[in-house]
């Protein structure tokens, strides 16, 4: 099977993982809140694994199960929260949980730069396990009940950018968009990715009633801007410990950071957009 993966090009790699992923996401997002729960603590936990494992390439030694553990605390009580089963005030767990990264550092033997160690422990949690916390919230924001449609919807719109992305780019990608970092980015895919989320956000606006038409459009809009943002970001991460993908998890994709990056900064600018403009 792998010999047989590896004898197709990249795009019908991408084809055949998305033709059996893309359903499953959809259904453990629309059957309930629980399955919606479980697809995103598992995401998150093998994307932080996959985030420490990068870090320890480069010779580092982040507390990767601990961070890890603490990064599914998070979207654990997080999810519980919004659902409305224990109070809000049990966000307190997670401050002596993080505190206990500097004592579990303090007694660990042969780490010749414990502090950076502990800083990457810390990075683990806020940018890979924190994203996926706020899409728990982005769930419940309609009077604090569950709702698929604005996390679906958003799903729909990174992916229709990133295709539009990857085909305007591959066609047409001339001018190169921060080349310093991404040498195959170009303005005229970001253009393409621009186009592909605006027509889905129509089409989103006519299905999906959680958000009023300007609404989609504006978290269309975010996901272009923040989502190539957070991919230059990603980019640069792996360019700094000199990898290609993050992993190889998802064939045609990469790893679950390579798929999910463009989430990891947007997620932030639209659950801030939709509280200050709902």
């Amino acid at each position: 099977m792998n010999k047989k993966l590896q004898t197709m090009s990249n795009l019908q790699q991408r084809v055949i993982a998305a033709v059996i992923a893309v359903p499953f996401l959809i259904f453990c997002i629309v059957y309930s809140d629980w399955t919606f729960y479980a697809l995103f603590a598992l995401i998150a936990i093998l994307a932080q694994l996959e985030f420490y494992k990068l870090l320890g390439l480069n010779g580092n030694e982040p507390l990767t199960y601990y961070g890890t553990f603490c990064g599914f605390v998070l979207v654990t009580v997080t999810f519980l929260i919004e659902k409305g089963v224990i109070a809000e005030s049990n966000y307190y767990i997670l401050s002596p949980l993080m505190a206990s990264i500097f004592f579990i550092k303090l007694y660990k033997s042969r780490d010749d730069k414990p502090f950076r160690n502990i800083a990457y422990t810390f990075l683990g949690v806020i940018y890979v396990a924190l994203p996926f916390a706020l899409v728990i919230i982005l769930a419940f924001l309609k009077l604090n009940t569950f709702s698929w449609q604005k996390p679906l919807g958003c799903l729909f719109l990174l992916w229709a950018s990133d295709t539009g992305a990857y085909f305007a780019g591959t066609k047409f990608g001339k001018t190169k968009l921060f080349e310093r970092v991404s040498p195959k980015k170009s303005w005229e895919g970001s253009i393409g990715g621009f186009v592909a989320s605006m027509l889905v956000a129509y089409v989103l606006s006519i299905y999906f009633s959680d958000l009023k038409v300007w609404q989609w459009f504006g978290c269309g809009a975010i996901i272009v801007v923040a989502g190539t943002y957070g991919d230059l970001v990603e980019s640069l991460f792996k360019r700094s410990i000199k990898i290609k993908d993050s992993a190889s998890t998802i064939p045609g994709h990469g790893g679950f950071l390579d798929r999910f990056d463009g989430l990891l900064l947007s997620i932030p600018f639209i659950i801030t957009f939709l509280k200050l403009f709902s």
